[in-house]
């Protein structure tokens, strides 16, 4: 492995700014000062003053191994992940089969051990019949337990308030919750079937996966959590009413605690008429005041964390009629950019945005040794050029479906340089693929 000393740097870490070295060695952070000087045995990168801050931590993706590979795989969303800048990801159970005993999460990390670009934690899945497997959990081997309290994919719907109620109670780790109300749903669903047939408008998807049913799950999950005294981090939050049940401060502190995405930070329900089913997720983008409601509380820490929710799709499943087309967006490539774009209108500090999408994420989930610039600490770095804009093509997209609902934007900033445990493995549009990933340990 490469010894590297990064000099001339603005680092962004702990709600400071400041200007100095970095030295990498032996895959981890040996030196933080000012004015050193490189040893034989280095290779120097001079940062020229552009941003250095611990690589995103992205506690929500969905990779899609096993099981749908033909959307994408570990290696191909790893790689996309490097790109831009994220060195560690979390990611969902609903694959095929789901992750929902030890031996399902035990199958991905052995898939991830041969061939993740990134570091790489799995969730296990809840399920109303798994009780005992979570029961079981070693609270060190996964970042949390999912539930799906709004519809999924397969078995992973848990709507059993007695099934509830146990895994709340005797949950090892971080519960995690998706949370939209499934019978609101349908019934919406069901309403403008009848109107429209099978094809949908798109601009009817957050009317029908609508702002009440995501507000009615969210308040079933905080009166279970406060009920029971869980550790619950509920997941990509899309309306003002949500943010608003969730109490501001450091996330230390926190037993409850919030995530949103980047995708309702960047488009609104206006963009469905432009990009249609491409932006159709679950929970639904909804309108620009939502839009606005969300990055207020995430700048006043009422949502602690920026992740992606990246759920990849082909483009021929996106352009088949509403009842169809499936919902997710592949965003993991762009999405650092994305959130840095917040800074760039003045909406978030630099120092609010790092701390929302590294150090919130590596606390949040006990997240051993990553996530800080801190001598010790595995380097796990990215350095982002914040004067060199960046339009998405089509063409760079590595993510398997070879999308982005990003295509044509201008981001104000680049993704110049990304460390995963000191390894440069990715520098100014070029990738090392002898770059792996490790487990995420969490220390509990």
């Amino acid at each position: 492995m490469t010894d590297w000393l990064i000099v001339n740097a603005e680092m962004i870490n702990e709600g400071r700014r400041f200007h100095g070295d970095l030295r990498i060695r032996n895959g981890r952070i040996e030196q933080i000062g000012s004015g050193l000087s490189a040893r034989e045995d280095e290779q120097v990168l001079d940062a020229a003053g552009r941003w250095l801050m611990p690589g995103m931590i992205d506690d929500q993706v969905h990779f899609r191994e096993p099981g749908l590979e033909r959307k994408a795989d570990i290696e191909s969303e790893s790689r996309a992940c490097l790109a831009g800048g994220i060195t560690s990801y979390m990611e969902m159970p609903n694959t095929k089969p789901p992750a929902v005993n030890a031996e399902a999460v035990a199958d991905k990390y052995r898939r991830a051990a041969e061939k993740s670009r990134v570091n790489y934690g799995f969730y296990l899945g809840a399920t109303n019949d798994n009780l005992e497997d979570i029961r079981r959990l070693d609270p060190r081997s996964v970042p949390g337990i999912k539930i799906f309290m709004g519809s999924s994919t397969g078995n992973m719907l848990v709507d059993d308030p007695a099934t509830l109620e146990a895994i709340f109670r005797e949950a090892p780790t971080p519960i995690i919750t998706h949370c939209e109300d499934t019978p609101m749903i349908e019934a919406n669903e069901q309403r403008a079937r009848e109107r429209w047939g099978e094809d949908i408008p798109p601009e009817q998807h957050p009317l029908i996966r609508s702002r009440e049913a995501c507000i009615k799950s969210t308040r079933l999950a905080l009166d279970l959590a406060r009920r029971h005294g869980t550790r619950l981090h509920v997941l990509h939050l899309s309306t003002a009413e949500e943010v608003a049940l969730f109490e501001p401060g450091p996330v230390a502190g926190k037993r409850i605690t919030a995530e949103t995405c980047v995708h309702f930070l960047h488009f609104s329900d206006e963009d469905y008429a432009r990009l249609g089913h491409l932006i159709k997720c679950n929970p639904a983008i909804k309108t620009a005041a939502d839009r606005d409601a969300i990055l207020t509380a995430l700048a006043e820490t009422r949502v602690d964390v920026l992740a992606t929710d990246h759920a990849p799709h082909l483009l021929e499943e996106k352009r088949q009629p509403y009842t169809s087309a499936p919902s997710g967006l592949p965003l993991v490539q762009f999405a650092l950019q994305c959130a840095l774009e917040r800074v760039f209108d003045g909406r978030l500090t630099l120092e609010r945005a790092v701390e929302a999408v590294t150090h919130a994420p590596a606390t949040l989930f006990d997240v051993h040794e990553r996530g800080y610039l801190r001598e010790g600490y595995a380097a796990d770095l990215t350095l982002v050029d914040p004067a060199r804009p960046h339009t998405v093509r089509r063409e760079e997209v590595l993510s398997k479906c070879g999308w982005s609902p990003f295509e044509g934007t201008t981001f104000r900033s680049s993704i110049a340089a990304t460390f995963v445990n000191g390894r440069l493995g990715y520098r100014d549009g070029r990738l090392d693929d002898a770059t792996r990933g490790t487990r995420l340990e969490f220390a509990r």
